[in-house]
Order: C-alpha cells, then structure tokens, then sequence
C-alpha cells in the first residue's frame, strides 16, 4: 500500500506482526460488540497471546521490548483497520505500561532494587494476562491542565475524590491510571497536578456502567467515581503545578496521546477497503461495476491521496518523536522544546482527523444505501471515525489556536 507504515527496529517489527496478526478476529467481533455496546474480552485475550499487552515489557522479562514511538503507531494503524474501539482499550494500556518500563529502566540505573523488583512483578502479571491497565485524564467541564478529582493528605496517605470519564478499556481493566489535583502540596502551598495507578477493586472505586456514545462503543469507556479512596504516600505522584503546563505533563500528553492517531488512520484504510470491494463489485443486472465510472474514479483518487498524506504526516511523526527522545536521553525538555513537539502533534492530528473523516464518508458514498445499514461495517466505522477530533489534546476548535501561538513563539502557560 502507498506510504504504508513499516516498522524501523526488530522490536516494532514483532509488535507489528502481532497486531496484524489480530485483524481478522478484531473485525469478526467488531459489529457484535458494537450493537451490544459492550466491550469483548476475547480480543484482550487475542492480543495478550500475541503479545501486543506485553510490547513495552523488556524482553528479558518476556516482552516484546518496543521502544520506538514510530513502530508504536504502526502497529496502531494495524489495530485501528481490525476494531477502532479495541484499538483505543489498548492504546491506554501501552501508554501505562510503557511508563513502567522507563520506571524499571530508571530504577535499574539508581540502584533502586525494590522499586525495579516491583515493577518486574508487574511485568511478569502484564504478560501473564493479570494485569491490565485503563487511564484517563478527562473529567466533565474541564481539562486536562485542571482536573478536579483531589488527593488530600490524611494519616500515612491520600483520600481520593472525583469523578473520571471516558476511562476507557475499564470493564475489563485491573488497575486505573489517571491524573489528579493534589491539595496544597506546591510551593506556598500551591495545587499540584499529580497522577496515579491504582487496582479498580480499591475500596471507594465504583465503575459506573453508564457508556453509551454513538460511537466507539465496544471501548468501554464509562466513567468511575472515586469516593473517599485511600491509598498508601507512595501511590500518589507529583508532575507539576496544578493548572499550568509543565515539561513532565507536557511530555505525558504528547506521548499518551500521539499514537491514538494511528488508530484513525486505520479505520480509514479499513474504510478503503471496503470502497474498494464496493466499487469492483458486478452488479446483479448487466451493467458495468462502479469502478468504470468517471465520478467514482475521481473519488477513489481522492481517498487515496487523503490517506497517503495521513499516513506520510503519521510516519514523519513518528520519526520526529524517535528523534526527539533520543535527544533528551531521558531528561525533561524544556517548556519551549516540549510546546514545539506537541504542536507538531497537533499539526499532525489536525490533518488526520479530517483525512479520516473524509475517506469514511466518502467510502460511505461510494457504498450507496448498502452502506448506511447496521449490516455494513462502514456505518460502525463512520460513527467511530468521529471520535478523534474532540479527544484532548487539542479539540479541533482549540488546535488552530495553540499551533499558531507556538509557531509564533507565544508559548502557553495554561
């Protein structure tokens, strides 16, 4: 396929045969889960046996050892062509879990033997298949700078408070990672932004069973409240200052995030597909298929030049993270080179977003009224291409904003 993403390192090429090799159980799920609005836990079990759950576990833990962002989006794109809902579940679980490994990594190069012997602990339940992880930073009436859901100190911990949407992946999740206000913890006693991961079977954590969206619906993407959950100091971590931007939320953001793209840009390619059978398909009565027309013709042309520019924007992306990591060597950027990169994100999300809207519905047209039918994969993949543009950061009514300012060297603080 043209400008086809393919993996640049052995260990994105064994996370990308993995992925691909889901697709087809992914898609026979796919419209079932979809009516039922429910999420499927055989595609878990699918992926944790090919190994995808395991991608960031080091490989002498059994894992597949994946560090590169580049070949992480990748095999999203591969995830998003069998089901965009299972693909988004797991997109929150590599983010976690490639965390911990750079945890591991770090406390290996401290000499920090406990915390390194926890984290080996949990690789070993993550490939195991004991342990999964949702995230989420969403709340209803705000974002991700300001979340509401507080950590107060009490005697020897916290007390957590809030209410968590779109946490998505948790009817079937073990643990929860999400970002919190930290009550009075900052310099003059200041709010800060912290986050934290804890098991969904805390006492307090109550999923709400309440998902129901026109699309992406087999994600399970409900919401969880939080009430008077308490939990040992350690759990709880310091980022930056609550309301503000700073370089560790920033690069949470940008690398959280930036692989969802991929998923996108494989609804649209499973969008093509179907556009294409459509278009070969012989009529009942003697006529001509569509793919003889001028008009469909020119609209397949189209969609094809939508999607290489999707998957070319994708992959120089990708590229740009690699490169971008490797730089830091582990440090923090600073403010300005952490905006550079997210709005680079944002550039990337803007074009992605509307190219895979486009080929969807233009995919829609070619279809005909076949395609408007439950039946018909295409009105599942309409639905759940409309999920990119609102997820943070940036919504399409704030991103044009925030790449301007950063391109004219206007750096936000909030």
């Amino acid at each position: 396929m043209t400008y086809e993403l393919k993996p640049r390192t052995p260990e994105g090429e064994r996370f990308v045969a993995a992925t691909e090799s889901v697709i087809e159980s992914l898609r026979e799920r796919a419209d079932d889960a979809d009516r039922a609005s429910a999420i499927d836990a055989d595609n878990f079990a699918d992926m944790r046996d090919a190994g995808i759950t395991a991608a960031f576990v080091p490989e002498d833990h059994d894992g597949l050892g994946l560090t590169s962002m580049h070949d992480w989006m990748a095999g999203m794109i591969r995830l998003g062509r069998g089901d965009g809902s299972a693909a988004i579940a797991m997109n929150m679980h590599l983010a976690v879990t490639r965390g911990m490994s750079l945890a591991w990594q770090g406390a290996q190069a401290s000499g920090n033997s406990a915390l390194a012997a926890q984290m080996e602990d949990q690789f070993a339940q993550i490939v195991a298949g004991d342990m999964y992880v949702c995230a989420t930073a969403t709340e209803p009436g705000t974002d991700n700078l300001h979340p509401y859901t507080e950590a107060t100190r009490v005697d020897r911990g916290w007390c957590i408070n809030g209410t968590k949407i779109f946490v998505t992946g948790s009817p079937i999740a073990s643990h929860v990672a999400m970002n919190l206000r930290i009550r009075g913890e900052g310099e003059g006693g200041a709010d800060l932004i912290g986050s934290i991961m804890l098991p969904l079977d805390t006492e307090g954590v109550t999923p709400q069973d309440d998902w129901q969206a026109m699309g992406m619906r087999a994600s399970g993407s409900q919401s969880v409240v939080f009430d008077d959950v308490t939990v040992p100091e350690h759990m709880v971590r310091p980022m930056g200052p609550w309301g503000v931007w700073s370089p560790p939320v920033l690069m949470n953001r940008n690398l959280s995030n930036l692989p969802l793209l991929g998923v996108f840009v494989g609804i649209a390619e499973h969008a093509f597909e179907l556009a294409l059978d459509a278009a070969h398909r012989k009529p009942k009565e003697d006529k001509p298929p569509k793919a003889e027309r001028a008009g469909i013709q020119h609209m397949i042309g189209e969609m094809e030049i939508s999607l290489a520019t999707a998957r070319a924007m994708v992959g120089q992306m990708g590229q740009i993270a690699d490169d971008f990591l490797a730089t830091l060597q582990g440090k923090q950027p600073s403010m300005e080179e952490g905006h550079d990169f997210l709005k680079d994100h944002q550039s990337m999300k803007w074009v992605v977003n509307r190219n895979a809207i486009d080929i969807v519905s233009k995919a829609m047209d070619i279809a005909g009224g076949g395609g408007f039918m439950d039946k018909n994969p295409l009105s599942r993949l309409y639905r759940d291409v409309r999920a990119g543009p609102f997820m943070q950061p940036y919504s399409a009514t704030e991103a044009r904003e925030y790449i301007g300012k950063v391109t004219l060297g206007v750096y936000p603080k909030d």
